[in-house]
């Protein structure tokens, strides 16, 4: 397949997608009024001193947008080959200080607007004492927007569904919301699969549709591949988020679905560590759609992912967030890095260390680990911390092979003996609440962890949270797509303070001084239209 010509690229771009780039504005309105111009999403980060942004627009830009915010003017950068997609980091800001920013298409005086202005606020210094904070973690927003029940695709919530979630999100108006890994579902050897199946015609249709054919041998920037990234990324990260998170810094974490790949281990293929391709195809779609985390306290180029940009340090797969001294968050991808030998884990060893580095630390009051896997469930999934092997009796079942011994195919012992180290760390915090917030299992629950192997936390016991998905359809949970439920892995002891549930929703943290109170939040089971959604509370815990 040959490259493609700027012009080429244009056309594919502003003629492809299931949701037309036109009808942005109609797509996904911000509810309170604000004029979106031809902005198609925005999505924006923070630290205490700087904001890193990023946005795509209806149509291109020939020369870089200009964003501005008091006499202050920084140059966009752009990030695709047609100027669709923009990024702005502003360094040498002053903490806890609400700027209002202006976005215009140059930097002259009678140069437009293209949106109304909008604040963004900086987060405490590291040095504060904020009195109280509130975040909002969720996973799983990603999917196409397919047909809506009753049709066989409801694998995945329509985007109005995802969308009122996040409007009954931002109505608790979170301080910071974190997304947790599988922004997007498109994995490229399944959806060829399943042209073949029951609905291979219906589905060969809608991929088809996207322009999404993807071809390993090429870049994935100014070849075809660019137009198969962003009509997908449009679809399930654009057109879901659109612009109401303008105003609310965004930590995105990803998994392994963000890399175009689910985790199947079998003699004849192996996901992870993604090749080449698929580590591209995940680090564009960030470079376009979602912000690199703001590395506060440059630890150098040893974390994959580490680079300077416009004077900011910034991470790709792992990173912190520091709320004064009440609060911190340390993110990491336990996919693009993982190790296939038997002493190696889901992180490397630098992050690891890393980890323990941020973990040991006296401050800040409270730290939680928020890895893109669980702790303390198994799915019987190839690439878990644990080696527990469930059999799966459904519909779509991930390809996860056994050795002559039963085990699991490349599983490593060392993942189980990474999961071990980092449990022991978070435990032997005497003065701080052990709390772990992960993503990837579509389900809420909240464990306290007694036991692990021959680890006993009954002084200081673990707690850990599936945070909630936000898009899954009646098809998309465990026990209906592959036959089987999580479980406690065998070789842990857990206090179930919330049972599994298979519903969408999302976690509320309230953090204080001397407390921290999570709230998990659901939705109804099965079809509820969005105009009628809602969500309740499913476990209310209070931890001091």
């Amino acid at each position: 397949m040959a490259k493609i010509n700027r012009r080429e690229l244009l056309q594919g771009t502003l003629a492809g997608g299931v949701l037309g780039l036109s009808a942005c504005a109609r797509d996904n309105p911000a509810r309170d009024g604000w004029r979106r111009g031809t902005i198609r999403h925005l999505l924006p980060t923070a630290s205490d001193r700087a904001f890193n942004i990023k946005l795509s627009l209806a149509a291109p830009l020939a020369s870089p947008p200009v964003l501005r915010t008091g006499a202050r003017e920084v140059e966009g950068s752009q990030q695709d080959t047609a100027g669709r997609f923009w990024a702005f980091r502003i360094a040498g800001l002053e903490p806890d200080t609400e700027y209002t920013l202006e976005l215009r298409s140059g930097a002259g005086q009678l140069d437009p607007p293209l949106c109304d202005p909008w604040p963004l606020r900086t987060l405490p210094a590291r040095e504060s004492h904020p009195d109280g904070l509130r975040v909002i973690s969720y996973t799983c927003a990603g999917g196409p927007n397919l047909p809506t029940p009753p049709s066989i695709f409801h694998a995945f919530k329509p985007t109005a569904y995802r969308q009122r979630l996040f409007d009954l999100i931002l109505d608790r108006e979170p301080d910071l919301v974190i997304a947790n890994g599988d922004h997007v579902y498109f994995d490229l050897p399944s959806m060829n699969r399943l042209r073949e199946g029951v609905a291979g015609n219906l589905l060969a249709k809608f991929i088809d549709g996207v322009n999404a054919i993807f071809d390993p041998e090429l870049p994935v920037l100014g070849t075809p591949n660019e137009i198969a990234i962003t009509t997908v990324g449009d679809d399930q990260i654009a057109g879901i988020y659109g612009v109401r998170f303008r105003s609310t810094p965004m930590f995105f974490v990803t998994d392994d679905h963000d890399y175009f790949d689910n985790d199947d281990a079998t003699p004849e293929r192996i996901t992870m560590p993604p090749d080449a391709f698929h580590m591209a195809l995940r680090n564009t779609l960030q470079r376009l759609y979602f912000p690199e985390f703001i590395v506060e306290n440059d630890p150098g180029p040893a974390l994959p992912g580490h680079s300077h940009e416009a004077g900011l340090a910034l991470s790709t797969h792992f990173g912190e967030v520091r709320y004064g001294d009440l609060f911190g968050a340390l993110f990491y991808d336990c996919s693009g890095y993982l190790s296939l030998q038997p002493e190696g884990g889901l992180l490397p060893a630098s992050v690891e260390n890393w980890l323990v580095q941020r973990t040991l630390s006296q401050q800040p009051t409270h730290l939680i680990h928020v890895p893109s896997h669980p702790v303390g469930w198994t799915a019987g999934k190839w690439r878990e911390w644990y080696p527990d092997v469930l059999e799966s009796s459904g519909s779509i079942v991930e390809a996860v092979g056994v050795d002559d011994e039963g085990n699991k195919y490349q599983w490593q012992r060392g993942w189980w003996e990474q999961h071990q180290r980092l449990l022991a760390l978070l435990a032997a915090q005497a003065d701080r609440i052990p709390l772990i917030v992960s993503g990837d299992l579509h389900a809420l629950g909240i464990v306290r962890i007694d036991r692990s192997g021959d680890l006993d936390f009954a002084a200081n016991p673990v707690y850990s949270v599936l945070s909630g998905p936000v898009g899954v359809g009646d098809l998309g949970w465990p026990s209906r797509a592959r036959g089987v439920a999580a479980h406690t892995p065998r070789d842990m002891h857990v206090e179930e303070l919330l049972g599994l549930e298979e519903r969408n929703g999302f976690t509320v943290l309230d953090f204080a001084p001397h407390a921290v109170t999570v709230d998990i939040l659901g939705c109804p089971e099965g079809w509820v239209s969005p105009a009628e959604l809602e969500v309740k509370t499913a476990a209310h815990l209070e931890l001091t």
